[in-house]
């Protein structure tokens, strides 16, 4: 598919509310109009909770139901991260929906020790590849945008994902490390914030944002808003091949 458009859902997450939240994103994207991919950030049916016991969720659990329910009826794929319980273990996962049901998904690879999420959650232990219409996507969580060894781009994907809870006091960070991934990576780089506060006392800006793989950003503004970004894959791969930078990237292996 030569353009792709992506909706980013910015919102003020309802504190550990799943019911409350999900009724809001129903209203959110009911007016959005075409989308291919819907994008929702970190932990968007409760906010960066730390009480993972009351709100886990099994993969067949509401949230996912809703994710499936949403993805047929505006014949989009929809992602964003949650609180899911799997064989006995806890992980801040993201979860890729498609148009037709099928289910991918991320853990989180790193965990905010200095929020005591590693005391909580699963570290994941693989990145994972996700194809849709023509196109190549690598899902990520908040914290893992500090880490650009796990992002490098050893898979030749087009559209870096980072879904996030990124607090106000370090939003110039949220927003330079964007730009940098996606040009040292070659793709865009599309990253989901939310705005307002949480029950922790948190605060954020939003500026979710869309950044091409040349470098330049697109940013939303700091409260509650719906996007959508229109993307060329013909704009990546001819800049690509004109500027063959990831011909020379370093070979490396990630011991886990």
């Amino acid at each position: 598919m030569e353009n792709l458009k992506i909706t980013i859902i910015q919102p003020d997450i309802i504190w550990e509310n799943i019911t409350a939240n999900l009724e809001k994103y129903s209203r959110l994207i009911g007016d959005v109009i075409q989308p291919d991919l819907i994008v929702l950030p970190e932990m968007f049916t409760t906010g960066f909770s730390m009480n993972p016991e009351k709100h886990k969720e099994p993969m067949n659990g509401p949230t996912i139901s809703w994710m499936k329910n949403i993805a047929k009826e505006k014949d989009a794929s929809v992602v964003g991260s949650l609180i899911v319980e799997e064989n006995g273990l806890i992980y801040n996962r993201a979860v890729w929906v498609f148009p037709d049901g099928e289910v991918k998904s991320y853990d989180k690879r790193h965990l905010y020790t200095m929020g005591k999420e590693h005391l909580y959650y699963e570290a994941g232990r693989s990145k994972t590849i996700i194809e849709y219409k023509g196109w190549k996507f690598c899902p990520l969580i908040c914290y893992d945008l500090r880490f650009p060894v796990w992002a490098r781009n050893a898979e030749d994907y087009d559209v870096l994902i980072y879904m996030a809870n990124w607090p106000s006091p370090r939003h110039h960070v949220w927003k330079n490390l964007l730009v940098a991934r996606a040009i040292e990576n070659q793709c865009y780089c599309v990253g989901i914030n939310r705005s307002g506060s949480d029950g922790a006392g948190l605060s954020y800006k939003g500026n979710s944002a869309c950044v091409s793989p040349k470098g330049f950003a697109d940013f939303m503004p700091e409260e509650e808003s719906v996007q959508t970004f229109e993307i060329s894959y013909s704009d990546l791969h001819k800049f690509r091949k004109s500027f063959p930078l990831l011909d020379d990237k370093d070979s490396f292996i990630i011991e886990i």
